[in-house]
């Protein structure tokens, strides 16, 4: 097939952490044909795509989603077989200081790209029309907290706790809505918390890499007991091909690592992994700092809890493995070990990318305002 042959994907938010990694594999696998719109706010970064940016496969438009006439002009040029929606607003702290921008990008956004799928499905050939996927990509944290037993599943109820988790819950009734009103074939995913290469530094782990290496307090909230479930991004997107592939129109596949870890005992586990890969010892910023450390550990400060931190999240995934048939293909640890090499090999894009508008700075202090994990 040459690249005007092959079925095409417009993925929202592509040059942004997940992505950007869906739009790199998606384009290695070699199926589709893969047209990126993305806003480049503070999170999305041309330099995510910078391998697929010439491929002939690839489309990239910058534009908003909530842009009614940008959004329906690619879908009538492009005519998606898939529309793969990952554009969100997507970091609790900054929605504790600001929830407008949440709103708009995470509730009129969706609903401006469903408005559009429903009307170009409508116009689909009956084969091309079943065939069609709305994939919508949401979070874990539309159901709250969890005590210190169970796991979110796809019957879990609703109960969102920040500005960031109501404007995600939001958004997925709005998906379900259109399936059941309109017949749009719609797929839902709810993932845990995803780590790997590319990932904005706003977020807990490569936060936590970068400030270690410059000797920087490594910020902990709270007691550091909060615990969540770690998802290597890579294999979030495998589960999220497989469900386009597999999934059936209307439903909800929850998707976790498995992978439980409390955000003090993940912290500590990425100073050890440092401790080996770049001994404090060896580290020319240290010694140029006049900074004597026997271990990145000694960087360790808790700081004031975020407003409303929910405690613990996990995923039960039995339905998503046995129904779209997935596996990670990663470990924690290897993904940990993969994920800190890109950072510790990758350090001109962390540079660039916190030179602009975000300086690792603390977000999300007060919830009276703008009216890590």
């Amino acid at each position: 097939m040459t690249a005007h042959t092959l079925p095409t994907y417009v993925v929202t938010g592509g040059a942004g952490f997940i992505g950007s990694s869906f739009v790199r594999g998606a384009l290695a696998g070699g199926r589709v044909r893969v047209v990126t719109l993305d806003k480049l706010t503070y999170a999305g970064n041309l330099a995510n795509l910078r391998t697929v940016l010439d491929d002939e496969r690839h489309v990239f438009v910058e534009g908003d989603i909530c842009d009614r006439d940008l959004v329906k002009r690619v879908f009538e040029e492009h005519r998606p077989r898939a529309v793969v929606h990952f554009a969100a607003e997507s970091h609790v702290d900054r929605s504790i200081d600001g929830p407008r921008d949440f709103i708009a990008t995470n509730l009129v956004g969706t609903f401006e790209l469903l408005e559009a799928a429903r009307h170009l499905h409508a116009a689909l050939s009956p084969a091309d029309a079943a065939a069609f996927r709305f994939l919508h990509v949401s979070t874990d944290e539309v159901f709250g907290s969890l005590g210190d037993s169970g796991a979110f599943s796809e019957t879990s109820p609703y109960a969102p706790n920040s500005p960031y988790a109501a404007t995600k819950a939001g958004s997925d009734q709005l998906v379900r809505a259109y399936h059941h009103t309109y017949k749009l074939p719609t797929v839902t995913t709810n993932c845990s918390n995803n780590f790997g290469p590319f990932q904005f530094p706003e977020k807990l782990i490569p936060l936590m890499v970068m400030n270690a290496l410059e000797g920087k307090p490594l910020p902990v909230y709270g007691d550091g007991q909060n615990v969540r479930d770690w998802l290597f991004v890579e294999d979030h997107c495998d589960a999220i091909q497989l469900a386009i592939d597999r999934g059936a129109p209307g439903e909800t596949y929850v998707i976790g690592g498995s992978n439980e870890r409390k955000n003090l005992d993940l912290v500590t586990t990425l100073c050890e992994i440092l401790d080996s890969a770049v001994p404090p010892a060896n580290n020319p910023v240290l010694a140029g700092a006049g900074k004597t450390l026997r271990s990145y550990r000694e960087l360790l400060t808790f700081v004031a809890d975020r407003p409303g931190h929910d405690r613990r999240y996990a995923i039960d995934a039995s339905r998503t493995r046995r129904e779209l048939g997935w596996t990670p293909r990663h470990t924690f640890e290897q993904g940990m070990e993969k994920t800190v090499r890109w950072y510790l090999e990758n350090r001109a894009w962390c540079d660039a990318i916190t030179s602009g508008v975000y300086r690792r700075e603390r977000l999300g202090l007060s919830p009276r305002t703008g009216g890590g994990t």
